[in-house]
């Protein structure tokens, strides 16, 4: 089963060469075109000339420029700021979730995690790619988690990110 009906182009950018090996892998068996690139300086060069592509997973924490940065960035040039964002990090501060998506990422994933959490964040993060980065609905969002109401983008995305990965202690204390 696909993660996506289209096939789509989407850059990985991370300096660890086993979680870009893996990302890589799982997104070609999906049928989608990927362009990896190894730090943060990278990846900016990249899109300077090059906004074609349907979503982005970057690292948090890499040489020469960090993927908040790089968000941010994105997020003041009209043609960068439609494409969706995954932020990946093995940090493990509190605030860092709140902090990525201040700063405009779609999804954030902490390290380590496991294949199936990863093609849940990659089902999500590709979803958004049709629907211009929209945050999910306030009845997407009741769908997820049955009697919970939320207010807000940042809310609607905290529920989404934490019903797509259970399991992952440090996000079930971020509330």
């Amino acid at each position: 089963m696909s993660l996506t009906q289209p096939s789509q182009r989407i850059l990985i950018a991370d300096d660890d060469p086993v979680i870009r090996h893996l990302l890589a892998s799982i997104l070609k068996r999906e049928g989608h075109t990927v362009v990896v690139v190894n730090d943060g300086r990278e990846a900016y060069r990249i899109l300077q000339h090059d906004a074609d592509f349907g979503a982005i997973i970057i690292d948090m924490m890499m040489p020469h420029l960090e993927g908040l940065d790089i968000i941010r960035h994105m997020r003041t040039e009209k043609r960068l700021a439609r494409i969706p964002v995954m932020l990946i990090t093995s940090e493990q501060a509190l605030g860092l979730m709140k902090e990525s998506f201040a700063a405009g990422a779609t999804v954030f994933l902490p390290k380590p995690f496991s294949a199936e959490q990863l093609q849940t964040m990659l089902r999500l993060l590709l979803s958004k790619s049709d629907r211009g980065n929209q945050p999910p609905t306030q009845s997407q969002v009741q769908l997820l988690e049955p009697g919970q109401k939320k207010a807000g983008h940042e809310e609607n995305l905290m529920t989404s990110v934490r019903v797509g990965l259970k399991g992952i202690a440090p996000l079930r204390s971020i509330s």
